[in-house]
């Protein structure tokens, strides 16, 4: 049986244990979003639209924290600092790990028997 795929970025730390402070491996927000996720992304599966890469400290962010302005867009600009103020308590941003996700590389593409 053949497992789900989703790709994150080669740099990403590694998922931490369920219940250990999140280090912006990125693999829950990749495999679905969240219910703030499912508005902004407009959508209920699949890697969240909202999904930050940070080059600089090599890890993923919630946008609705990071790039509020630009996931809002123009007309909904005003909604920015409340939306960031309850999105940390809606993602529950540094609460800890709650995704039970197991993470494993997969093998490159010549190494498959």
């Amino acid at each position: 049986m053949r497992r789900p795929v989703i790709h994150i970025h080669a740099e990403a730390p590694p998922k931490p244990a369920l219940g250990q402070p999140c280090n912006g491996c990125g693999v829950c927000c990749l495999w679905e979003p969240c219910p703030l996720g499912q508005v902004v992304s407009r959508k209920r599966t699949g890697a969240c639209r909202a999904l930050r890469w940070d080059d600089a400290q090599r890890l993923y962010r919630c946008g609705v924290l990071t790039d509020t302005e630009a996931l809002l867009g123009p007309r909904w600009q005003w909604l920015a600092r409340p939306l960031r103020r309850l999105a940390h308590r809606w993602i529950a941003a540094g609460v800890g790990c709650d995704a039970s996700l197991e993470a494993t590389p997969d093998a490159p593409s010549g190494d498959r028997s």
